[in-house]
Formats: structure tokens, C-alpha cells, sequence
């Protein structure tokens, strides 16, 4: 049966780069969460007896009959499709499953990650699904936003982590200084916290936002998150340089692309953010006190990994 199945586990940036795969390849997908068990889950990928019993019976199920492609991203979903590609379905592979990659059909990660294999693509930054139609849909779902006052500038706010050394001092400066911009030109905020975003920064967005005109959402009691609409009607971004994710959803608008806290990140995301800097998609906002225009060509690495992906499995269409 020439089924398709999404296989992560669950972890929001994972299933988001996986679902994007999919969609690009024009293949509906099942999704299966993989419910991971010891000491699979501690050893994953690497292939321990008894692997097939690792992720309970719906995966057991899987490799029962297993589809015509398997997707996986993440440490786990590499174990799946490991196990998927022996019974007979082609497997990608998404993110670098630091094991040789000739156990799937095609390993993707990004660039900064240095894999080099005959089987592996490199794209600059992570998969995800923003595009002008994506765009336009977001626009379409969000049109209050359109009409804030312009410059409208959306503020994406990572977090602290292994590779950004992010203190208070970092976010509150950056706060402030987006607020001062907004206020000086006349336009609007559009802002946004992460899950890594520590609590007290989430405060600070409320409360320094508290009288400029635009949206912020700090958390789940502010209701669903507007960040589609943010991207959508945006007239320039500011993100944090900790998130590969943000960044790369940012760097595929078509408006100008600002990087804060460049300087506290260091190993294999600082590789990509210096790969955005000397492409032109994106400058530095540390010293900024103006966010000027600058032409943008959108960087859209999902449309071409998937034609990548098509040709070399022979995947119609």
C-alpha cells in the first residue's frame, strides 16, 4: 500500500519538521507518536534485541504492515525507521541520528550539523511549512492584525539553552529596545514567547507592552498562540538567536530579518545564524536603534529537499 507515516516523538519541533516533509511531498500522512520504552528509548537508535516490542502496539502494528515511506525526526523516530526500513518502507530520516547513516534511505539535517554522506541533504536551517500560501492563510486567519499601525514588527522570543547563554539582562535589553522603536516610529508589536522563555520574561512582555499598540502572547492564558498570524502580517522580524526553528520560519517571510543575542551563542546553531548573516537574509539587532528596510529574497529550503527527496526515492509527483 503506498501509505505514508509520520513517526516523532511528539516534541512540537519535530512532528512541525516532519508534517512539513510530508506536505511537501504531496503525501498525506499517518502519524503515529512513538510511545518510547527502556532501554530502547535510553539507546535509540542503536538497534538492541527485542527492538520491535520499543514503542508499543501501535508501532507494533506499524511493522506488521509497514507503508510504502516512513518519515521520523528525532532520536526515537530514528530507531522507528530504522526498524520500518528492514521490513520494506523507504525511510528519511530528519535531523543527524549520529549513527552511520546508511540504515535509512536518505538522512536530512541541517548544514550546520556537518553530516556529509552520499545519502544525506543539507538544508540550511530546519523544515517547516511557511510559504506564500502559508502566509496568505495566516493573514486570511488572523485579518485584525492588519489593520495595527505599521511598521508592524514581530518579536520572537526563545530561551536560555546548552548553546545561548541567555541571562534577564539579554531579554529585558532587547525588550526595551523593541519597545522604544515601536513607540519612536509610531507602529505596533507583535510578540511571542516559547516554551523555553523563563517567566519572568514573560512578564516583562506584558508589562512593557502593556500600552503600544499590537498583540503579545505570553502563554498558554493568553489562548491559542497567534504566531502564524505574527509571521503573516509582520513588516519586519526580530528573533532571538537561540532557535533554529524560529529563525528558519522567519527567514522564509518576505520582509527583513533582524538576529538579538548573537553574541551569547556558540556551537552548531551560531554556525547556522553566521550562514544566515553572510547570505544577506538576516542582520544583527544587538546595536540596532533603527530597522531599516533591505531587500529580501525568502530562504525556502522545504520545497527543495523535497524535490531532492522525489527524485532520489522515485517518488511520483
Amino acid at each position: 500500500m503506498d501509505e505514508t507515516f509520520i513517526l516523532t516523538d511528539g516534541h512540537a519541533g519535530n512532528v512541525r519538521q516532519a508534517q512539513a516533509l510530508a506536505a511537501a511531498l504531496g503525501r498525506p500522512a499517518r502519524e503515529l507518536v512513538l510511545e518510547a520504552r527502556a532501554p530502547w528509548a535510553w539507546t535509540a537508535p542503536r538497534r538492541l534485541p527485542g527492538a520491535a516490542h520499543a514503542f508499543g502496539a501501535a508501532f507494533a502494528g506499524a511493522l506488521a504492515a509497514p507503508p510504502a515511506l516512513a518519515i521520523g525526526c528525532g532520536r526515537q523516530a530514528a530507531l522507528a525507521t530504522r526498524l520500518l526500513r528492514l521490513r520494506g518502507a523507504r525511510a528519511v530520516q530528519i535531523l543527524d541520528p549520529r549513527i552511520d547513516s546508511h540504515h535509512w534511505d536518505l538522512v536530512i539535517a541541517p548544514e550546520h550539523d556537518g553530516l556529509r554522506a552520499a545519502n544525506s541533504l543539507s538544508p540550511l536551517g530546519s523544515l517547516h511549512p511557511v510559504d506564500d500560501l502559508w502566509l496568505a492563510a495566516a493573514r486570511s486567519a488572523y485579518p485584525a492584525f492588519g489593520a495595527l499601525p505599521s511598521p508592524r514588527t514581530a518579536l520572537l522570543l526563545g530561551g536560555p539553552s546548552a548553546h545561548a547563554a541567555f541571562d534577564a539582562g539579554v531579554f529585558e535589553h532587547l525588550i526595551a529596545q523593541v519597545a522604544a522603536l515601536v513607540e519612536r516610529e509610531g507602529g505596533s508589536v507583535l510578540a511571542t514567547a516559547s516554551r523555553r522563555t523563563p517567566t519572568s520574561v514573560r512578564e516583562q512582555l506584558r508589562t512593557r507592552f502593556a500600552r503600544v499598540p499590537g498583540v503579545v502572547w505570553a502563554g498558554p492564558e493568553d489562548g491559542a498562540n497567534p504566531y502564524a498570524g505574527l509571521l503573516g502580517w509582520a513588516d519586519r522580524v526580530v528573533c532571538t538567536a537561540d532557535s533554529v526553528n524560529l529563525l528558519s520560519e522567519a527567514a522564509a517571510t518576505t520582509v527583513p530579518l533582524y538576529i538579538a543575542g548573537i553574541d551569547a551563542l556558540s556551537g552548531r546553531p551560531r554556525r547556522f545564524v553566521d550562514a544566515l548573516l553572510a547570505s544577506a537574509r538576516a542582520r544583527r539587532f544587538d546595536a540596532a536603534d533603527t530597522l531599516a528596510p533591505y531587500a529580501v529574497t525568502p530562504l525556502r529550503e522545504t520545497a527543495r529537499i523535497a524535490d531532492e527527496v522525489r527524485r532520489r526515492l522515485g517518488l511520483g509527483a
